[in-house]
């Protein structure tokens, strides 16, 4: 099942009345549960073709099909309530409110729900969500107080408090060490293999690119090429074992 659809997505800013091409006939498909990386370089197009992915932005003409729903023609108002209901977004950033606990910080999307859900309920499921992600001992820290490998596992746990279908990931390893980011991204395969979600990873990187089962390539606001990654080389190919173990993640890893 095509989750999601794009089809001939154009997109032009304008900078002082002068037409700025940035997405010139994008079309592609992600199957439900796919783990896809979408690569480019900085000005490939990427960062906006996410944004409409994302139902943050809408495209100047074409079709976008999420989940059966024609997101491009909707209003800001039907593209937020599907965007809240189907999305989750991990950041390079974090993007953490930082005097604010880790568990106060995940409870937060669901204040922006229509779901009818009661403050112990959100409470519980923030417990769980950070409970998956190994940092049931971190509910009460904020922000300064923990790493950048436990922040970014906050601010999955975050994405995924509103139960999404699909997880959109803008370079989420890019402020975190080689070994963590190995460790992130082995949690992202867990949450695609163990709980069905589908994942979309933006990167410039084809080490992170490598990590997905498709990657797409965008160049110039076109799709240049896309393949099943290349997961033959040793240390991937242990990445791909690691994923298969039990679900939760251990809170002495990505530190």
């Amino acid at each position: 099942m095509q989750l999601i659809e794009l089809r001939d997505i154009y997109k032009t800013y304008h900078v002082d009345e002068l037409p700025v091409p940035v997405l010139r006939g994008v079309s592609l498909a992600v199957a439900e549960g796919e783990l896809v990386a979408l690569m480019g370089a900085s000005g490939s197009g990427k960062s906006t073709l996410m944004n409409i992915l994302g139902c943050l932005d809408r495209p100047t003409s074409g079709e976008y099909w999420l989940d059966g729903h024609e997101a491009s023609r909707m209003s800001t108002d039907e593209r937020a309530f599907l965007r809240n209901h189907k999305i989750g977004f991990v950041f390079q950033n974090f993007n953490l409110l930082p005097r604010t606990t880790a568990l106060e910080n995940v409870v937060m999307p669901l204040s922006y729900t229509t779901e009818k859900i009661s403050d112990s309920q959100a409470r519980q499921r923030a417990v769980e969500s950070l409970t998956l992600m190994g940092l049931a001992d971190r509910l009460d820290y904020e922000p300064a107080k923990l790493s950048g490998g436990q922040q970014q596992r906050v601010a999955i746990a975050r994405a995924l408090i509103s139960k999404p279908s699909i997880l959109l990931a803008d370079e989420p390893t890019g402020n975190l060490d080689s070994k963590t980011s190995e460790e992130v991204l082995q949690l992202f395969g867990r949450l695609n293999t163990e709980e069905g979600i589908t994942i979309i990873l933006v990167t410039h990187d084809p080490g992170i690119a490598k990590h997905a089962k498709r990657i797409i390539h965008i160049s110039d606001g076109i799709i240049d090429g896309q393949g099943a990654a290349d997961n033959s080389s040793p240390g991937t190919a242990e990445s791909r074992r690691n994923v298969y173990r039990p679900r939760r993640f251990d809170s002495g890893g990505a530190q």
